[in-house]
């Protein structure tokens, strides 16, 4: 009986002692959990860029008069150049912009021949000032282009036997395109775009006879930009 006592009393004495320590501690504390913020990407502002790419020739018929001539289609070409646009994001997920673009062709020849002489139309570069209207959902935005496109006014030349020739050929015409871009850094983006340049009917008038076709190119392009944000990307909190 003392032993069990003895125990019981050891007991409650332990009890009283925890009891009291515990009310010495400190309140807990209690923290809110952080809170997640997921960025809205801002595509208003000025971008600047470069790209690379192809240009195809498009329709291959023409009409001539000289006897035996023959055509080929316009080579394919490598091209490369720049670009600057300005871009305007409302609605919240539409955007408007314009962009100037210039692009160099390594060769771009298309060459009629009779087998002894011949005429050869070049372009060394292409640029355009168009309009843009895009759909964008985060880092990923899709948009349509059209505007005015120009060309070098090399005009076409001629060897002795098709001299001298008289030549109708326009450097100012139209484009159309679109593509699709993404940002992948907060003033990155990358792209794909394809891009349709027109420049109506070349017309060609010889001693040894006329000759008109279509002139317009396919181009596909991929390129990057680095955009200058007005005010920076804006922060949505969830």
């Amino acid at each position: 009986m003392r032993i069990r006592s003895a125990l019981l009393a050891l007991s409650a004495a332990s009890l009283v002692s925890t009891a009291s320590f515990a009310a010495d501690l400190p309140a807990r504390t209690y923290t809110k959990a952080p809170v997640y913020a997921a960025p809205i990407y801002n595509w208003t502002g000025i971008y600047v860029g470069a790209h690379i790419g192809a240009a195809f020739g498009g329709d291959n018929g023409y009409a001539t008069t000289i006897p035996g001539l023959a055509g080929s289609n316009r080579d394919a070409a490598f091209l490369g150049g720049g670009q600057i646009g300005a871009d305007y994001q409302f609605a919240p997920n539409w955007l408007v912009g314009i962009e100037g673009q210039i692009s160099g062709l390594s060769n771009s020849d298309r060459t009629f021949t009779n087998g002894i002489d011949s005429f050869r139309d070049r372009s060394d570069w292409l640029a355009s000032v168009t309009g843009r209207l895009g759909y964008t959902w985060g880092p990923g935005l899709v948009y349509a282009k059209g505007g005015v496109a120009f060309r070098d006014d090399a005009g076409l030349a001629a060897t002795a036997g098709f001299l001298p020739a008289v030549t109708d050929r326009n450097s100012t015409g139209y484009t159309v395109g679109g593509g699709f871009e993404y940002m992948f850094a907060p003033a990155w983006s990358a792209k794909v775009e394809y891009q349709y340049y027109n420049f109506d009917t070349t017309n060609v008038a010889s001693p040894a006879g006329a000759l008109s076709y279509k002139d317009d190119l396919h181009t596909v392009k991929v390129g990057v930009n680095y955009h200058f944000n007005w005010g920076g990307p804006v922060m949505a909190k969830y």
